[in-house]
């Protein structure tokens, strides 16, 4: 996700709830191991766990002090639990204003990746804040997203990455993003080629499904020669793009995606189908750009 040498900071939305930290873990320890700079956004407004229970104060000034210091308390915390992970890891901490999509959009312009929360209870649980937030941001931000679940799942040896392939520029952005989390965590790689046939069972199967292995051949070939490290597994699988990445994603690190794609990944992260792979994957879920930064 980042170029050699480049100081680009991981950035990641802060929960204010200070029993959720899974994203704030994970974006520590991605930025320990790429020894980069960690920048924990909130974003002033939002409300804090509690707060709620607070008196109301009598002045606008009053209230938007109240906001900023709870805004502080939540950073302050953060960073304290960054520092007990990784005491030399650089933190720099942004308390912002305004809407949280646009933030972090605009944070994403010159991030490695953005990182945001996900409790995974039902379908109409927030993501840092809202999934009004998440699926903006996973759409237009200029560097990967990754959406991290609450709790955290239960993980697989030998590690594994799964990324989704289906042979458009997006998906092409998402397997070299793949092959780099795998090189840097020494895990394997599964790549799927995901083909969902029609409703009628039809005799030309044959050619679109040979097509389809085509175009995940040559996907993965010039990444596997770039990271020949890396344990590369790769099939056609006939089915729901949900359903099968879902149950791919079962005890893997993550579920690397692109942004957009074609076939069976149209509207991929967009739509019903990234709500879908948002609320089904057992793990955290890195959505690609196609050209990321």
């Amino acid at each position: 996700m980042s170029r050699l040498g480049d100081r680009r900071p991981i950035v990641v939305g802060v929960d204010p709830d200070p029993a959720h930290r899974m994203a704030l873990a994970w974006a520590a320890d991605e930025a320990a191991r790429r020894r980069l700079p960690l920048r924990p956004v909130h974003v002033e407004g939002v409300p804090t766990k509690g707060y709620g229970k607070r008196e109301i104060p009598p002045s606008w000034e009053e209230w938007n002090e109240a906001l900023h210091q709870a805004g502080k308390q939540v950073l302050e915390e953060a960073v304290k639990f960054v520092a007990a992970k990784h005491p030399q890891l650089e933190v720099d901490a942004l308390l912002a204003e305004g809407d949280p999509v646009w933030v972090l959009r605009e944070q994403s312009r010159d991030a490695t990746t953005v990182v945001l929360g996900s409790r995974h209870l039902s379908r109409a649980q927030d993501v840092f804040g809202s999934a009004s937030v998440a699926i903006p941001v996973m759409a237009h931000a200029h560097c990967p997203v990754v959406v991290v679940p609450e709790p955290k799942h239960v993980t697989q040896e030998p590690a594994y990455y799964v990324v989704g392939v289906d042979g458009s520029e997006h998906s092409a952005a998402a397997v070299d993003v793949a092959f780099e989390e795998a090189a840097l965590r020494g895990a394997e790689l599964r790549a799927l080629f995901v083909w969902e046939a029609g409703p009628l069972r039809i005799f030309d199967e044959y050619g679109p499904q040979q097509e389809s292995r085509r175009l995940l051949s040559e996907i993965v070939a010039g990444r596997r020669a770039r990271y020949p490290e890396v344990d590369l597994h790769h099939e056609l699988v006939v089915g729901h793009p949900v359903q099968v990445l879902a149950d791919a994603s079962a005890h893997a690190l993550g579920l690397v995606v692109g942004t957009r794609g074609r076939g069976g990944f149209t509207g991929m992260l967009l739509g019903s189908v990234s709500q879908g792979v948002l609320h089904h994957a057992h793990c955290p879920v890195i959505a690609v750009p196609s050209a990321p930064a």
